[in-house]
């Protein structure tokens, strides 16, 4: 099963072409077929590392192994290669996937502790307050959403902890109340609980907002510092 995409094969073989043949510049073909020139970048990497096939529609949970991940991470952050470069040569589609990979290294976060399930994400659940509750989706927003993190620190499942910072996302700190049975008294909260409750969270997005800030400035003077050389 692949997903849908927006612009069909055909158009992004001819695009590529049309760009890899020099008869234009990047900005003005991505103009005239209204893509952005990130969006043309990465149609040529993918189409020089795999060919057409690179340019169809995506397959659906593309698997990369954690050494894979690993060594491209290095790679960028010693400066050897590029994102572009390293899109190619391991044939990654986005260099978005290559940003995550480097946040996660930097973070001196396993590679093999999944976001699409590992042993530690079978733990069992168990029984919360809203307190707990809070603090939980606080400390996981604020460390990047690091599910495995979080799970190994709080003793608490993946699908609850997932559920809450979904849920929280959604309804703000309502989200996070129980109100089943004789849990309904959580919805009591004083107007100062709320309060502080509302600041402890908005101040674990505002950590996670910086931390993707900071890594944002960092691969961009890695990227001034090829440019330049």
């Amino acid at each position: 099963m692949c997903r849908k995409s927006k612009y069909s094969q055909e158009m992004k073989i001819r695009v590529v072409k049309e760009y890899l043949s020099g008869n234009t510049v990047a900005y003005q073909l991505a103009k005239e077929n209204g893509i952005g020139q990130e969006t043309l970048r990465r149609w040529v990497a993918n189409y020089q590392s795999m060919g057409v096939d690179g340019l169809a529609a995506k397959a659906v949970n593309a698997k990369y192994s954690a050494e894979m991940k690993r060594a491209a991470a290095e790679e960028y952050l010693s400066g050897k290669h590029s994102l572009y470069e390293l899109q190619k040569k391991y044939k990654v589609r986005s260099d978005h996937q290559l940003r995550q990979w480097v946040q996660c290294y930097n973070s001196h976060r396993d590679f093999k502790q999944p976001n699409s399930g590992g042993a530690i994400y079978m733990a069992q659940g168990r029984s919360t307050t809203l307190n707990e509750r809070i603090e939980i989706v606080s400390h996981c927003i604020a460390h990047n959403k690091d599910y495995g993190e979080t799970i190994e620190r709080y003793g608490v499942s993946y699908n609850q902890v997932y559920g809450w910072v979904r849920k929280y996302e959604e309804s703000g700190l309502d989200g996070l109340i129980d109100r089943r049975g004789k849990r309904k008294d959580e919805s009591c909260m004083t107007e100062v609980e709320k309060l502080r409750a509302q600041l402890k969270l908005r101040d674990a997005e505002n950590r996670r907002l910086q931390m993707e800030n900071d890594l944002l400035k960092k691969l961009e003077a890695l990227e001034r510092g090829r440019d330049e050389d």
